[in-house]
């Protein structure tokens, strides 16, 4: 088992470091600099300010210092905002955007599996078909178009909730709805699929035979075996969700991540765009690392098959 973690540990830290890599170089190639729109500021001041933030240095030596800072903890200093660093922008912004894809995730992850469910046990009925048809809207439908929409009419014309800002628990229903949305309608359909497969299993028909209750068949037999998939993929979706608050955040005018990252993009703001990405790469990697662990844990044939034991 032990080999099996070093494994995956190994790889997670070699995927982080080609990311950093990627996103650092992909940076650089951008058109302008971080202030090149700024028009008050003189030629002359805008040569300091390079030189300030060693942007005037090659870029083979600017990702040096960059990998250097980044051991020690250290992700820059806004170019939009010079007495903050993005480490204390981060933590400041983060905590709304956690708060928001973990409400919209429980409430996914509880939804979808009900109704993923239900459609699987009552394949080819009414409620199937029903349930099939809201997981497709789901999954057409993006949440930046749900979100405008139950902003406006349930927000502003029905009144009923707030329809935008980040105050109290009410506050919190539209932006999580929206968010969830799409990961409802896909853990819907996965777990329809993965309960239709095992209820076809010859160990379902055993425990039929032996006369055990349909109520202890489903949630002894078929939900435990149907729900290993959905663990496969809940690091992705976890990080979907997280991740997709920038939008949302816009619309409901939320003090996440969003702002900073959106704005960063319009103003050239390396440290910050790097910074943001390299966070988020780094949860998506963390979260996949603990999925493959848990993974390997309930399924032992996974780390074998992985060269663990």
């Amino acid at each position: 088992m032990w080999k099996y973690i070093l494994n995956r540990l190994f790889y997670s830290i070699v995927t982080l470091w080609v990311i950093v890599t990627i996103v650092f170089v992909l940076m650089h190639f951008l058109p302008g600099d971080p202030f090149a729109n700024s028009e008050k500021l003189s030629a002359a001041t805008k040569e300091m300010l390079m030189r300030q933030y060693g942007l005037d240095k090659p870029i083979w030596e600017q990702y040096l210092v960059y990998m250097n800072n980044l051991l020690h903890g250290d992700l820059g200093a806004s170019y939009q905002f010079p007495a903050q660093s993005v480490t204390k922008i981060i933590k400041q912004g983060f905590p709304a955007s956690l708060e928001l894809g973990i409400i919209a995730l429980i409430g996914a992850v509880i939804v979808g599996l009900v109704f993923g469910t239900v459609a699987a046990l009552k394949h080819q009925k009414g409620a199937d078909y029903t349930l099939s048809l809201l997981a497709i809207i789901g999954i057409a439908v993006p949440s930046f178009v749900l979100a405008p929409l139950f902003s406006y009419y349930i927000g502003n014309k029905l009144g009923w909730l707030p329809a935008g800002l980040w105050k109290g628990p009410e506050h919190r229903v539209l932006p999580a709805i929206a968010l969830s949305f799409g990961t409802i309608a896909t853990l819907a359909r996965l777990m329809r699929t993965s309960m239709l497969d095992v209820m076809q299993n010859d160990y379902i028909k055993t425990a039929k035979s032996k006369g055990l209750s349909y109520t202890t068949i489903v949630r002894s037999h078929m939900i435990r075996n149907a729900i290993l998939p959905v663990i496969t993929v809940m690091g992705p979706i976890f990080v979907n969700v997280i991740t997709g608050t920038f939008v949302i955040e816009q619309i409901f005018s939320i003090p996440g991540l969003g702002k900073h990252f959106v704005t960063s993009i319009q103003s050239n703001d390396y440290t910050m765009i790097t910074g943001i990405t390299i966070f988020y790469a780094a949860i998506l990697i963390a979260v996949l690392f603990i999925t493959d662990i848990i993974y390997g844990l309930v399924d032992p044939r996974i780390r074998i098959a992985k060269g663990g034991k």
